[in-house]
């Protein structure tokens, strides 16, 4: 399926590789995987990084950049930690997710994408709407298919099985 994923668990549960391996099983899979994450991302430049800028659109733009939207184009954007966004940065994801259409920061001309997102956080994003943290159409937009992560402590029974193949993989 070509619908968006939305995975939560908390760090190290293995987000980033359920994402891949849903890329890679998936029609996309000889397309672009990128991963972006937004909680390491500056909010002033989150624009530029997700949209692309041209030259002289801010201090610092010395050459045109593609956005990572444009990156992922015709495979699958992941974006980790999505909870981090500021708001503003939300509202203008979410116009990018209905439309699929992006616009270099700096631009008039707006380009069409084909991307399907995968986001994880480990924030309760729910709690996050009711607090008006977390826009609420953003989080029915990205929450089509629900995955949950649970920490190795819920599962004990993973414990040796994991043992033995990474004792078998590095010894």
């Amino acid at each position: 399926t070509g619908m968006s994923v939305l995975i939560m668990g908390e760090s190290g549960t293995g987000k980033e590789f359920v994402a891949r391996k849903i890329h890679q099983m998936s029609t996309r899979s000889d397309k672009p995987f990128v991963a972006i994450d937004c909680g390491a991302l500056p909010r002033d430049l989150a624009g530029s990084e997700f949209f692309g800028h041209l030259k002289g659109s801010f201090t610092g733009a010395f050459a045109d950049k593609p956005g990572q939207f444009e990156a992922a184009n015709g495979g699958t954007i992941f974006l980790d930690e999505i909870g981090n966004l500021s708001l503003p940065m939300q509202a203008k994801l979410l116009t990018v997710l209905q439309s699929r259409i992006v616009t270099r920061v700096g631009s008039n001309k707006p380009k069409q994408v084909d991307v399907r997102i995968i986001c994880a956080t480990n924030q309760p994003l729910g709690q996050m709407v009711a607090e008006r943290a977390f826009r609420q159409d953003l989080l029915y937009r990205i929450n089509t298919i629900e995955l949950r992560l649970p920490a190795l402590r819920e599962r004990p029974e993973d414990i040796m099985p994991l043992a033995e193949f990474f004792l078998k993989q590095y010894r």
